[in-house]
């Protein structure tokens, strides 16, 4: 066998040039194949509802927006409306999660406020501040109202929203074919019931599950029911861990989706979206959707008081947090870990009328207050 020549220095220039012809294409198409599904992605953008925030309604705390840990996060509120129509400017913010991105990472940390949460949501004709269920701000005054009530409450600078209904979550569990949920038995009973009324509500089809504890699979009707239960241990609290489980459980479903599958996602659950991003921001956030990971969760307030004691002291059923400033702490460190926070004297002040209201202080805290966990409750043998 003939030895191999040594390449000449002409040849090796050639090759050279062959070389890096070959990597600038490959980089061509990959910058091709991203501008087409950017712009792909652009085109069904225009099925989605857009609107524009009155920042006038909108307040931020005094300190709030030149907290420098704060400005590496993008937060976003997420409302899940409890509509039984198509309506996605007001409603019953029945979810209200806090979504906190990690600019750096995309690490996304997620915070339930609980529906009922005693919180200052606005205020009367004359300035006095208005005291009732969180819930509550979305309905009287949309978007601005619900973002106002984060912000000011919780010391925060919120400064976009997305809003979804029943339809949306049900149709992208459908289409994404479905999750698997661990289930109780009296989970599966409730389920069922749930899903009567999600199903008319969606115009989709169920079958309704056995009753066995174990992993089932739910498709979208099935889904939203799950997320509606709070007829168990727990009660709200384990719905709103439920609703955070889903989302999880949608969004690792949705990084594995073909393009096919996404494709008919946004023609299907883009109408039922409402939202304050441009569709530049939105195009931004959906081309790093790989990349995003869901690291945490947890509900708000971690400290609370609720039942017949508290509705006595404020004269309506309310989750009570004892106290709102050591809960915006608490906030903060899950949120913001980098940031030792202390609380804005707004905050200081609305906690202390919450205290004064109710005559529930530091003292009255409980050592541990209900979360929701989802784990405790399947391990344990109450029904």
């Amino acid at each position: 066998m003939s030895k191999k020549q040594p390449l000449t220095r002409r040849q090796k220039r050639l090759l050279k040039k062959r070389r890096r012809r070959r990597i600038l294409f490959g980089i061509e198409i990959v910058i091709l194949l991203i501008l087409i599904a950017g712009v792909f992605i652009y085109a069904k953008l225009g099925k989605m509802n857009f609107t524009s925030l009155d920042f006038s309604k909108i307040g931020v705390n005094s300190g709030v927006s030149n907290n420098k840990v704060m400005k590496g996060y993008t937060t976003i509120g997420l409302v899940g409306l409890d509509n039984r129509s198509t309506k996605l400017k007001s409603g019953n913010s029945d979810t209200m999660i806090i979504a906190s991105i990690n600019n750096d990472t995309k690490k996304v940390k997620l915070v339930s406020v609980y529906r009922d949460t005693y919180l200052r949501i606005g205020e009367d004709s004359e300035g006095n501040g208005q005291y009732s269920k969180a819930n509550a701000a979305y309905a009287k005054g949309g978007a601005e109202q619900f973002l106002n009530m984060l912000n000011t409450n919780l010391d925060l600078n919120v400064t976009d929203f997305v809003s979804v209904d029943f339809q949306a979550v049900a149709e992208a569990v459908e289409l994404l074919g479905g999750i698997d949920v661990e289930l109780k038995e009296e989970e599966v009973v409730h389920l069922n019931n749930y899903c009567v009324e999600t199903s008319k509500v969606t115009g989709m089809d169920y079958t309704p599950l056995k009753k066995t504890a174990g992993v089932h699979h739910l498709n979208g009707v099935q889904t939203v029911a799950y997320a509606r239960i709070r007829y168990t241990a727990g009660n709200d609290f384990r719905r709103a861990a439920r609703q955070r489980e889903v989302i999880y459980k949608i969004v690792e479903k949705a990084k594995n989706a073909d393009v096919a599958t996404l494709s008919k996602i946004l023609d299907k659950v883009f109408p039922n979206i409402y939202t304050s991003f441009s569709k530049a921001e939105i195009l931004q956030m959906g081309m790093s959707m790989l990349s995003y990971d869901i690291e945490d969760q947890t509900g708000f307030p971690f400290d609370h008081l609720y039942g017949q004691r508290v509705k006595d002291a404020v004269g309506i059923d309310v989750v009570l947090p004892v106290t709102l400033e050591s809960n915006v702490i608490k906030l903060h460190e899950f949120l913001y870990p980098e940031d030792s926070y202390t609380p804005s004297e707004e905050v200081k002040a609305y906690s202390q009328r919450i205290v004064d209201k109710s005559g529930f202080g530091e003292e009255s805290r409980l050592d541990h207050s209900e979360d929701g966990s989802l784990a405790a409750y399947r391990e344990s043998d109450t029904e």
